[in-house]
């Protein structure tokens, strides 16, 4: 019994001792198990980062793009946490700002956006943005350009200057970062064409039972970018007022329309028109390209090539033969091939020297009818010698800029001013100023027709019956494009302007006027109008006639008051 208890003692307490090491174990089993829940909690209630590269525009249309973006959920989001929205630096150089993207409940955040803005396409702010661009961030990553419409005729030209930029900064890239760009676009022009999901989560068309996808038509994903790219073109409502004023009609918007999608087509990226007052799909269409999908509510993103000021072009929707379906005589692979010689320029494009500069303000506006320049600060550098402009030969931006022209160009070209400035303001001088002058004008052309009257001769102008030449009117089935109403040349898009507003009026002491028949009127006037010392008339051939002598008016009127008093003494 004693050995017995002995060993049973023994036992327990080797087995009290045993106990004791596996229980060290177990808390630390214990401790790892509560940090790998933590971790998970923590990584499930990290919010994914997303960024947007907002180039173009300037400081005030990048915070409507913000605005437009995060306006409705910001202020919910303000009102349910009572936190300040956050500010928007992008006043200098390289800008900064962010916002959450809520669920369709307002409740649950799905995402935080950072937007990364920059105004200028100089080659020096390349280097602002290499850090942005990892292998961790790209696939996060979407760039947009922003456009307006106060001036479409420099859409292709400023496309071009932030492609050229972003092809510097991400070819100077890490061999990883290129794989991880390679491997992004595969998958951005694989999306919905081999089933799958489209880009707003739902579910793509089914293909063929072999699986293959369908293939890309000409002209598609031809100079991937390595980044999805969006072209946002804002203030579509400014279309009304290029219509009303410039004479722009559907043939000139839709030309518009027809080279954005041509060379958007060969990014694979996508379009689409804003107006600040007006909803839009901007939202469902950045919101998707970074892969954000409410979890609660499908939000369907919808093709719109109809209405004018609604365009929405998806990435992978577009072909060759939807643009040319638009409007007939439209060359689509001369466009597309044109912006690839444009891509093929140097990155900054050369400064002209001092004769080239000469040369081309020496130009006139018929030489200069095919080109277009901008003239701002910011694109001082586009403006190469090479070719009347830096513009190669077959280039999509001097054929855009040929078919949609700048108006002031052509303005301050037919006012002949020295000078390139695109002020359109001009001094007005005080109408009495303005009369008073005239008044000088008519009284010393008065003084020659009096002396050239007194000194007689062989002049023709000193005849009574001579008559001041007549400009030829231009004759009413001419084309207005190149008649004016005064017989003076006139631009294409001059005379559509002038037949759309009508005639010139105006208000002169409560008299509306209408200012061409006030000036025919001053001209018949000084045509009919006869001198004032008139010499004797000439004969056809060449004798002077007899001139009647001055008329008795005491006789005439001697003899009607003696027939009133005959009248009157008949009556008695």
């Amino acid at each position: 019994m004693a050995a017995s208890n002995t060993n049973r003692y023994s036992s327990y307490t080797n087995a009290s001792v045993g106990s004791g090491s596996d229980g060290k174990n177990g808390d630390k089993e214990r401790k790892d198990l509560w940090s790998s829940m933590l971790d998970s909690v923590a990584s499930a209630k990290r919010l994914p980062e997303k960024n947007i590269l907002l180039l173009g525009g300037t400081v005030d249309s990048q915070r409507e793009f913000f605005e437009s973006l995060s306006n409705s959920e910001q202020r919910r989001t303000l009102d349910r946490n009572g936190s300040r929205m956050p500010p928007i630096a992008n006043s200098f150089a390289l800008g900064y700002t962010y916002y959450d993207v809520l669920d369709a409940d307002q409740e649950d955040t799905l995402a935080r956006i950072s937007l990364y803005t920059l105004t200028n396409p100089s080659p020096t702010f390349a280097s602002l943005l290499r850090p942005l661009l990892t292998p961790q961030s790209i696939p996060n990553t979407l760039i947009v350009i922003l456009l307006d419409w106060s001036q479409p005729w420099k859409w292709m030209r400023q496309l071009r200057e932030w492609i050229l930029l972003l092809r510097t900064v991400l070819i100077s890239l890490s061999n990883e970062c290129m794989e991880t760009m390679e491997e992004v676009m595969v998958s951005w022009r694989d999306r919905g064409r081999g089933g799958g999901t489209n880009l707003d989560g739902t579910s793509a068309l089914p293909v063929a039972d072999d699986g293959i996808a369908l293939p890309l038509g000409p002209g598609e994903w031809e100079d991937a970018l390595g980044l999805p790219l969006c072209v946002v073109a804002q203030n579509a409502e400014k279309m009304e007022y290029l219509e009303k004023t410039q004479g722009w009609k559907e043939e000139e918007f839709d030309v518009v329309l027809q080279f954005m999608r041509t060379v958007l087509l060969k990014h694979g990226a996508s379009l689409i028109y804003t107006t600040p007052s007006a909803p839009s799909q901007l939202p469902s269409l950045i919101h998707s390209s970074l892969g954000i999908h409410s979890l609660l509510k499908k939000q369907p993103l919808k093709h719109n090539v109809i209405d004018r000021d609604k365009i929405v072009v998806p990435p992978n929707w577009d072909s060759w033969g939807k643009i040319r379906v638009l409007r007939e005589g439209f060359d689509v692979e001369r466009v597309s091939n044109g912006w690839t010689v444009d891509l093929d320029q140097p990155f900054p494009r050369p400064q002209p020297n001092s004769t080239a500069i000469a040369a081309t303000n020496g130009h006139t506006a018929d030489d200069n009818d095919d080109e277009t320049f901008d003239n701002h600060p910011e694109e001082e550098y586009d403006h190469g010698p090479e070719d009347d402009g830096g513009d190669p030969e077959g280039s999509s931006v001097r054929l855009y800029e040929s078919a949609v022209q700048d108006p002031t160009m052509d303005a301050l070209q037919l006012a002949g001013r020295p000078d390139l400035s695109a002020d359109l303001e001009v001094s007005v001088e005080d109408t009495q100023t303005f009369l008073g002058e005239q008044l000088k004008v008519l009284e010393s052309y008065k003084q020659k027709d009096e002396k050239a009257a007194m000194r007689g001769g062989d002049n023709d102008s000193s005849r009574p019956g001579y008559k001041l030449p007549i400009h030829r009117k231009p004759a009413a089935d001419e084309d207005e494009a190149t008649n004016g109403s005064n017989g003076n040349y006139l631009r294409p898009t001059e005379a559509r302007v002038l037949e759309h507003i009508g005639p010139v009026q105006f208000n002169m002491g409560g008299i509306q006027v209408d200012a061409d028949d006030m000036v025919q009127r001053l001209k018949d006037r000084q045509v009919y109008s006869t001198p004032s010392e008139p010499a004797s008339p000439v004969d056809d051939d060449g004798s002077a006639t007899e001139v009647a002598p001055p008329m008795d008016t005491e006789n005439l009127q001697a003899f009607f008051h003696g027939l009133m008093n005959r009248r009157g003494g008949t009556a008695k």
